[in-house]
């Protein structure tokens, strides 16, 4: 029978996340909201996010390992399941549809309108950004988010399947919410950060690698090994330094999140005007690492099946 991944692939390529329809990351953030409430606070905080992470992760594995196991006697609709949960667990067209919308927004109405949809994929202040920094936000979003929201996805789908996949997500989604060094959530969110921190260490690095691959730019490899390890996050430095060194531009500088400037190193040092032209590459460059994962991963699963 054919991977239900490539049509789940297909369905995401031509829809996206379907955001009228219920989506189980909405459901996953709902019920991280529900306990942060009530249990970030008072004391024994940063046992009470290790509880939380370890009960939430578990959790999500065991109802769908448990749902798997139910369908095994019913071959159709455990494929149905497969292609809509794999579906819902990725999210390239989404993230190049927002990408290429900022772009849209910010050249047909200009610079305050940019930086308002900006804000909408984005958690630094975008109020003073100029058209380069708009651009230049957008592509370390696209990159950062092809190892999170694309690779990593399919990779723990490769391992695991559909329970693995959305094992991730909750962590993935833990540390979105919860996964900050402010006063509220460093203890709180302190596990949950880390634990993304390291299932996240192999997919940032086979992302960087394979951006290099789909564009034949081996040469870039000493730039990722150079500029990678000097981000603050112990990831997004490899596809951020690998999209930077593709589009032979700069990455990181000054950043103001949630009213504190960050100093984030920089990625690179050739300073040049970020373009549209740019932001539709590196857009491609994201689909392009999609479709080689997707195809290798039904390769492998197909012959260790």
């Amino acid at each position: 029978m054919l991977s239900p991944l490539l049509p789940a692939f297909l369905l995401d390529a031509f829809l996206g996340d379907p955001r009228r329809l219920p989506h189980p990351i909405r459901l996953f953030g709902n019920i991280i909201a529900f306990f942060e409430k009530r249990w970030n606070r008072n004391g024994h905080r940063r046992l009470k996010g290790v509880l939380l992470t370890v009960m939430l992760v578990a959790g999500v594995w065991t109802i769908f390992f448990v749902a798997e196991q139910l369908l095994q006697s019913y071959p159709v609709a455990a494929y149905l399941f497969a292609v809509v949960f794999i579906f819902y667990g990725l999210a390239n067209r989404s993230l190049i549809s927002e990408a290429l919308e900022v772009e849209k927004v910010l050249s047909n109405e200009g610079l305050k309108a940019g930086r308002k949809r900006l804000s909408w994929i984005v958690g630094r202040d975008t109020s003073q950004l100029n058209p380069t920094q708009i651009r230049t936000a957008v592509l370390e979003t696209l990159a950062e988010n092809l190892s999170d929201g694309v690779v990593a996805p399919l990779f723990y789908y490769a391992i695991g399947g559909v329970p693995f996949l959305f094992a991730y997500k909750m962590v993935n989604t833990l540390d979105s919410m919860i996964g900050y060094k402010s006063e509220r959530y460093r203890q709180f969110g302190c596990f949950a950060a880390r634990t993304d921190d390291v299932l996240n260490f192999i997919p940032a690095r086979i992302t960087a690698l394979l951006m290099l691959l789909v564009t034949f730019r081996w040469d870039v490899a000493p730039f990722v090994l150079k500029y990678g390890p000097k981000h603050a996050s112990p990831n997004s430095g490899y596809p951020e330094s690998a999209m930077a060194g593709i589009l032979k531009c700069r990455f990181g500088g000054p950043n103001v999140y949630h009213g504190v400037l960050v100093e984030k190193p920089y990625i690179g040092e050739n300073w040049r005007e970020i373009s549209a032209k740019d932001i539709r590459k590196a857009c491609a460059v994201n689909f392009a690492v999609a479709t080689v994962a997707v195809v290798v991963i039904i390769l492998l699963r197909s012959y260790g099946a």
